[in-house]
């Protein structure tokens, strides 16, 4: 499917990302916001320490309509007590007075440092004239929400007359089972909030929660999705395929960005037992530190495959099954390794792209997972996190 060359908002939506000083110069405050009330859906992380915003999202999200998103990043308002519910929400009050609606329409998110409470003053500030910063750049938004991002990241596509846009951070502390840290669908369809928390969750599952950086859940994890309306109804299986097609170019961004990164990998799983099976060992071949290295290293080491495709002790493995190939390699046939071409299996493994495929011969099931390789990058950026 095509997406547009540039992201760019639906019809009615618009954003606007300025400097609160939370971070010293860069762009730490964003708000999303449709010129009228949308239909609404969200998912947030299963983390049993969710953040305010968290707390206070799963509150406003049940009415299913919202107005606006407003994200700041730095801090992420996490472990934080009764003062930090309180700061989510007089942040979701002061986005409301500055779009003239109310902060029930408004869902509220923060990224950052976990354990620190909210400068919610300079929020208000910041938000008291952020109309005048209101543009149609969805990279604009993109960039008040990074964190240890490298790159903003949005794009947008067409789904008959609508059309969609992705926005969404996220480099580490990721292993989602709903969402995927932070990430944000605006839509111009005319689709209630039924259907698009229906929609929503099979785009999701099928892509934000196959993927994993560091097998590390986040806190603040959010998926929302916001339909104006205002370019009337479509196809809603067209709507479903083009939702998910989306999400997994979105997942792939937020792999290939992951902390200190060098490789996108992809692991395709064919012919579990069932889906259950082929999730759980496409996720055992992702986040394996051993997978990891091996990419990162070009190290055609297939043993490692088969340890981490194996330890999947409680699915249905029969060995003398079991192939894998590496990037189109055949490396393994019948749970043996081939006598395959080591000097060509490495230069494919120094592709920016790794894809690993393991075939189970044991049902018609398969799964997708994506990551990145482990590299000294990501044990330095998170080395300190907190007091950089």
């Amino acid at each position: 499917m095509p997406f547009h060359d540039r992201a760019t908002f639906p019809r009615g939506f618009r954003c606007a990302s300025i400097n609160v000083g939370l971070k010293p110069v860069e762009r730490d405050l964003s708000i999303f916001e449709s010129e009228v009330d949308a239909a609404a859906a969200a998912v947030f992380t299963r983390n049993h320490f969710p953040g305010a915003p968290i707390i206070l999202g799963r509150e406003t999200i049940r009415a299913g309509c919202l107005r606006a998103i407003v994200v700041n990043s730095k801090c992420s308002n996490v472990a934080t007590g009764p003062q930090g519910l309180a700061n989510a929400r007089r942040m979701a009050a002061a986005a409301a007075a500055a779009l003239n609606t109310t902060s029930d329409k408004v869902l509220v998110s923060s990224t950052g440092v976990i354990g620190v409470q909210l400068a919610i003053e300079k929020i208000e500030h910041g938000l008291r004239g952020i109309a005048a910063h209101f543009g149609d750049d969805p990279l604009v938004g993109a960039a008040g929400i990074m964190t240890t991002d490298t790159y903003p990241k949005a794009h947008s596509a067409s789904a008959g007359a609508a059309t969609i846009t992705w926005v969404a951070k996220g480099s580490g502390m990721i292993e989602p089972n709903m969402a995927t840290m932070l990430a944000y669908v605006f839509t111009d369809a005319a689709i209630d909030a039924r259907a698009l928390d229906r929609m929503l969750r099979v785009a999701v599952d099928a892509s934000f929660n196959m993927l994993s950086v560091d097998t590390d859940t986040s806190t603040s994890d959010t998926c929302a999705i916001l339909a104006n309306g205002l370019a009337g109804p479509v196809d809603e299986e067209e709507f479903q395929r083009v939702l998910t097609e989306g999400c997994v170019l979105m997942t792939e961004k937020l792999a290939r960005d992951g902390e200190g990164a060098m490789h996108l990998l992809r692991v395709r799983v064919r012919e579990a037992l069932n889906d259950v099976e082929a999730r759980r060992i496409a996720k055992s071949v992702v986040n394996s530190p051993l997978i990891k290295t091996m990419v990162h290293g070009a190290d055609p080491n297939v043993g490692r495959i088969l340890m981490a495709v194996g330890k999947c002790t409680d699915c249905t493995i029969a060995p003398a099954r079991a192939d894998a190939w590496i990037n189109g390699f055949a490396v393994v046939r019948g749970g043996a390794r081939l006598d395959f071409d080591e000097g060509a299996v490495r230069t494919a493994l120094a592709d920016e792209v790794v894809e690993l495929v393991v075939a189970l011969g044991v049902g018609s099931s398969s799964a997708t997972a994506w990551g990145c390789d482990l590299t000294k990058g990501y044990i330095d950026e998170n080395a300190s996190y907190y007091s950089s």
